[in-house]
């Protein structure tokens, strides 16, 4: 039986909060030169992303956060295009830019729907919402062994505020230490109870350009037209055509090392 002071809590906490999506994307990438505007079966990638972003029940609003750099006009050009809204910001210092962005739109919490994550899936993004109205954390954090590119971060407003008043530095692409290695916020681990997505060793990012063509190999396999087809069924299909996940995985550990040499945490001296 649910506790009724629970449930009290919950629902005056969830009344009048609001979620946002941030699609966070740039057009450059060095490895996979303008990657956010590559085609897959006559759709640009950040066009599929805003389309599984617009699935998902339970946001308020989806934002694409691009830098304030002329080169990424045409991020801008899309999202509106495309009936989302755009907010324009710090190039290397995401975090100010979500900062920025969640200010402007009032948003409560924001959902960092990473603009390199085609295949994020909307129902685990569900789950995450319901999770962080029952707990309230500052930060909801992917435990490891989920799989890569699947799910994303959760991140209360106050909280993001706080970050970008006690960081020293502009480089935050791998801004999760922020929340995580300083013991002032309340984080929780998202959970995953389907053991279908737990799974190591597939990689649903787009960084290489051995991912370009596994995921044009996923859209051809089941027929996507529009890119709302729920993760499940594409963990399915992988499952049961492991040579599909192979066409990309041998980049993970080179994309794992990369995100340990990026990732530091630079606080203001107190």
């Amino acid at each position: 039986m649910r506790d009724k002071d629970a449930d009290e809590k919950s629902d005056s906490f969830s009344h009048g909060v609001k979620f946002f999506g941030f699609i966070t994307v740039r057009t450059d990438s060095s490895r996979l030169p303008q990657k956010a505007l590559l085609p897959i079966r006559g759709r640009k990638v950040i066009e599929h992303i805003i389309d599984r972003a617009k699935s998902i029940r339970g946001l308020d609003g989806i934002v694409v956060c691009t830098s304030d750099r002329a080169q990424d006009d045409v991020l801008e050009e899309i999202a509106l295009k495309e009936g989302v809204l755009c907010f324009r910001g710090s190039l290397e210092d995401k975090l100010d830019r979500w900062r920025g962005a969640a200010e402007k739109f009032g948003a409560d919490y924001i959902i960092t729907l990473d603009g390199d994550d085609p295949f994020f899936g909307p129902e685990l993004i569900e789950q995450e919402i319901e999770q962080i109205k029952a707990e309230e954390p500052d930060f909801l954090n992917i435990p490891k062994g989920v799989v890569c590119g699947g799910s994303e971060f959760g991140i209360k407003t106050t909280a993001l505020q706080k970050v970008c008043e006690i960081k020293d530095t502009q480089n935050t692409e791998m801004m999760w230490v922020y929340f995580t290695d300083t013991g002032l916020f309340r984080v929780a681990d998202f959970k995953v109870a389907d053991p279908i997505y737990w799974n190591d060793h597939v990689r649903l990012t787009l960084d290489y350009p051995e991912d370009y063509e596994f995921f044009k190999r996923v859209f051809e396999e089941l027929d996507i037209q529009k890119n709302t087809v729920p993760l499940k069924n594409i963990m399915e299909l992988l499952n049961e055509k492991p040579e599909i996940a192979e066409i990309n995985f041998s980049r993970q550990q080179e994309f794992l090392d990369n995100q340990r040499k990026k990732t530091t945490l630079k606080l203001k001296a107190a």
